[in-house]
């Protein structure tokens, strides 16, 4: 069975060949980061742009490297949502008029259950399992069932922990992509050098909240200032109040529900300090922590397809009139 998959969520053009819901045949992905960096985040009307002058170019690359023809496609999936909405819609339409002309299935696809799921591309994993899907515009909490079964136990009110590591970046004209560059410094400093809060500990869900934490982190530079010297001890403070929530929230949804295993993805899953923290204290609890490759954690086409394999095992397809979406349905 051979699946195209097709992602624009954001500012990543990617397209993507499986075969039987595992075998990559092809993965291109085609990022703007240089185009957003000037501007300091992703600037919604540029990323489509990008999206509708590349995405036909990646598809033939795609398919080349892949050696298909498109006639030989059993399905077309692609994001429906969630994500910018205007990234959203190009890839959407590109794929309706893609299966419209082929006459083939189309599968609209949640692009945070696609993070969750992107574990199988290289292992199998029992069901059930809680998932933490972090990145730059989701922090959310699935409880996966099975494939194509999923519940939403807890998610941001306000910025994605991604999020406020970019406006931080931004804040302090460091760079962008955020998450990455205060990774580098927190590398350098003291992690327990400025006391933040951890948001949102006191109650009783597996919601998150950042805006807090980030204006905690400005208030404490507007007092006290920054400099190269202690830039790196800062930033690894508040990095490590950010991986702190999010371990202790998605501990609480483990003892919540009773399921051991979890899978962590989304692009902020890539951070190195992230997965030493969620490993460590994952084994000390007794969990069984599973992390994504740092490939298959950024947006990409071949999680999409994987996705579409399985909703298409289960002879789940969208109408031709299926909606672009930009939140995800807290269901």
């Amino acid at each position: 069975m051979l699946i195209l998959g097709i992602d624009t969520s954001c500012d990543d053009t990617s397209v993507a060949l499986l075969r039987n819901g595992k075998e990559i045949l092809s993965n291109i992905v085609s990022s703007q980061v240089d185009l957003h960096a000037v501007f300091g985040g992703v600037v919604p009307e540029i990323a489509s742009r990008k999206h509708l002058e590349f995405i036909d170019i990646i598809l033939k690359e795609a398919l080349r490297e892949g050696n298909a023809d498109p006639r030989d496609l059993d399905a077309i999936s692609v994001t429906a949502g969630p994500g910018l909405i205007g990234s959203v819609l190009i890839g959407l339409c590109f794929a309706k008029g893609l299966a419209f002309s082929l006459q083939k299935p189309l599968i609209g696809v949640n692009h945070i259950e696609a993070h969750a799921m992107s574990i199988f591309l290289e292992r199998d994993v029992d069901f059930p399992f809680i998932a933490l899907v972090v990145s730059g515009g989701h922090t959310i909490i699935l409880r996966i069932d099975e494939p194509c079964t999923y519940s939403v136990l807890g998610t941001t009110r306000d910025d994605a922990a991604g999020e406020a590591f970019d406006k931080i970046a931004k804040y302090l004209a460091i760079g962008y992509p955020g998450g990455r560059i205060i990774e580098e410094y927190s590398r350098k400093g003291r992690k327990d050098y400025v006391a933040f809060p951890r948001p949102m500990m006191d109650d009783n869900t597996c919601d998150f909240s950042f805006s807090g934490l980030k204006t905690a982190f400005v208030n404490y530079v507007k007092n006290n200032g920054i400099s190269e010297g202690n830039m790196p001890d800062i930033l690894a403070s508040f990095q490590e109040a950010v991986i702190d929530v999010l371990f202790l929230k998605t501990f609480r949804a483990i003892k919540k529900t009773g399921i051991t295993r979890v899978v962590v993805g989304g692009g902020v899953a890539s951070n190195g300090r992230l997965r030493e923290v969620f490993l460590e204290r994952g084994r000390g609890e007794g969990l069984d922590v599973m992390f994504s490759s740092p490939e298959f954690c950024t947006d990409n086409g071949a999680m999409v397809a994987m996705l579409g394999y399985y909703y298409l095992q289960k002879g789940i397809v969208s109408p031709p009139d299926v909606k672009g979406f930009s939140r995800m349905s807290l269901r």
